[in-house]
């Protein structure tokens, strides 16, 4: 992943639109209100889908690479397969004609967080900003509330989960992850997202150009495993 630059937050400035609807949301809906966490209830991750059904989910979280993302979106609409993007806000921010072609293409965008932290060290009042920052970001730019977040790196705590029920989300993890990030080999990636793969599965990928070259053969393993490719709201049935 690379280096987030600080002045990033300079270019949010710049969009009137967005900073405009960050000022009254911070005024108005970052007040803290009660959560309802209970051990092992409603706001535990979902770890995977519906087992039940034949449908999986591809997951993509998004910091970088807008021209694999543009390929990924054509691969997608080749094979008529749906997936969900986890979009950082700083990516989003700088990039929204990528994020207006993902919601326009059919796919589902949600929350990765603003910058990419370990949510797991932060308290409730910096997770609910980095969540809350994104969703409003995504919604100025393409009218689209996201309602999934999917921790960075996987790391959360008890303060993410209650800054999650507080703002309304579902904290979504997965069952296979291709680790695409740090193994660039296109066959290992395929492996990853197909071996044993069953319905509910929900599979890690990110915007990389290996990835971008493996995703053919995946879409393609699915269909004759009698698989649909859906989004994770869809796999999870929300």
């Amino acid at each position: 992943m690379k280096k987030l630059k600080k002045d990033v937050l300079i270019g949010l400035a710049s969009n009137l639109a967005v900073a405009a609807i960050v000022i009254c949301v911070f005024a108005f809906t970052l007040v803290p209100t009660p959560a309802t966490v209970t051990s092992g209830g409603g706001y535990e991750p979902y770890y995977n889908g519906n087992r039940a059904e034949k449908n999986v989910s591809l997951m993509f979280n998004v910091y970088e690479n807008t021209p694999v993302v543009e390929g990924i979106l054509d691969v997608l609409e080749e094979y008529g397969a749906k997936a969900t993007f986890f979009v950082g806000g700083c990516w989003a921010d700088d990039n929204a004609e990528c994020l207006k072609k993902i919601v326009e293409r059919g796919h589902e965008l949600a929350n990765h967080g603003y910058f990419h932290k370990d949510h797991s060290k932060l308290n409730l009042e910096k997770n609910k900003e980095e969540i809350h920052l994104t969703e409003v970001i995504c919604e100025a730019l393409c009218g689209v509330k996201t309602r999934l977040f999917a921790p960075p790196s996987g790391a959360f705590g008890k303060n993410t989960l209650a800054a999650c029920a507080e703002l309304d989300y579902k904290v979504v993890m997965w069952s296979k992850d291709t680790i695409d990030w740090r193994d660039k080999d296109v066959s290992l990636v395929v492996k990853r997202a197909t071996e044993n793969v069953t319905g509910g599965d929900l599979i890690l990928m990110h915007p990389k150009e290996h990835t971008l070259t493996a995703l053919p053969q995946i879409l393609g393993i699915y269909e004759k495993e009698g698989l649909n490719a859906v989004t994770v709201s869809q796999n999870i049935g929300e």
